[in-house]
């Protein structure tokens, strides 16, 4: 039974870079990454919905008044997370943005476990996981250092990757911040402007990995809450529907007031008709990584939950660097990056390990 938990965390987390690898696409169909991320979770409570149809979970809503108000919080990382992946990837390559969000959680499982909060059985400091944490940190270090010393020479983006999903074709963080990356045709040709000042950029830069970090670091509390959630419902996926609700209405409103500011370009439904079929994966595949971490996080730990989730995120994110799957930009594994990721998978099987 063991075996199977740990199989199951590697696969849900190898989902979770199918995830955001898919949302360029659907940000780009719809016009605005907020929008995206707004139809995503949408598309996810619909599935979710039905299948609480289907097992009989509705009923566990009538408990939800009997809960602390905080049990209902986890669904606010998803929005942020899957934002943040439709934003990253294109910019900076999806091993170099799934070894940030990695890092993220690794990170905030270790603090869960180490300090026992929200209710996660606490586990003592050992020198393994001290170990594995710092093999995790310096990996990814090797992966942004690969990655900027590539940055003179930027990937091909093929063709389907437009200004709509990246802001800037998918190039290196020298587009505007998020907000302004979908916006109609007049920013586009000041994007390229020659000289865009090196001070910017790499404020810019820095902002990014910031927000990958801050990204990763919230889905490890979120399967912690919810999984106090599921200890006072007793019914996992009405669980998740919570969370999924939560987190549909907070992007609702963010992309509204988006809009109202006009920060962000509208939101063209018409554009999905053209979109491939992939580009619909992203719903499935956050509702099957969230419930299945809450589930997780109590039988295993956070730690391992979470250090299995990101081996299996870097290793299909690897694969998707490779291959320019997706449609993303093609970028090689050279042997730094190859390095840093092999480091990424050793922390995590120290972690595991103990």
């Amino acid at each position: 039974m063991a075996a199977v938990l740990l199989v199951s965390a590697l696969v849900i987390g190898c989902l979770l870079a199918v995830q955001a690898s898919a949302n360029p696409q659907l940000a780009k169909a719809v016009g605005t990454p907020y929008g995206g991320a707004t139809v995503q979770l949408w598309v996810a409570v619909g599935l979710l919905a039905l299948l609480a149809l289907a097992v009989g979970a509705f009923g566990a809503f009538g408990l939800l008044g009997t809960v602390p108000a905080w049990y209902l919080l986890g669904g606010l990382a998803s929005p942020l997370y899957i934002t943040s992946g439709i934003l990253l990837f294109p910019r900076i390559g999806a091993l170099a943005a799934g070894g940030l969000f990695g890092t993220g959680q690794v990170v905030s499982s270790l603090a869960v476990d180490l300090f026992g909060l929200f209710g996660i059985e606490r586990r003592p400091v050992t020198v393994g996981i001290v170990a594995g944490a710092a093999a995790v940190l310096i990996g990814i270090i090797l992966i942004i250092r690969a990655q900027r010393s590539r940055a003179a020479a930027p990937a091909v983006v093929p063709a389907g990757v437009g200004a709509a999903a990246t802001g800037a074709g998918g190039a290196p963080p020298v587009s505007p911040p998020a907000p302004a990356s979908p916006a109609p045709a007049s920013p586009a040709p000041a994007s390229p402007a020659p000289a865009a000042p090196a001070a910017p950029a790499a404020r810019t830069g820095a902002g990014w990995v910031v927000l990958g970090l801050v990204a990763g670091a919230v889905l490890p509390i979120q399967g912690a809450i919810n999984a106090r959630l599921r200890g006072a419902l007793a019914a996992p996926i009405a669980v998740a529907l919570v969370s999924f609700l939560v987190a549909a209405l907070a992007i609702s409103i963010v992309l509204l007031l988006l809009r109202v500011t006009k920060q962000t370009a509208a939101l063209k439904l018409s554009g999905v008709t053209t979109m491939p079929w992939w580009g619909w994966l992203g719903g499935a595949c956050a509702a099957v990584y969230v419930t299945g971490t809450f589930l997780l996080i109590p039988a295993i730990g956070a730690a391992v939950t979470i250090a299995l989730t990101v081996t299996g995120q870097q290793l299909a994110a690897a694969a998707v660097d490779a291959t320019g799957s997706f449609r993303l930009p093609k970028r090689p594994i050279t042997a730094v990056r190859g390095g840093g990721l092999a480091l990424l998978v050793v922390g995590s099987g120290l972690v595991q390990l103990l």
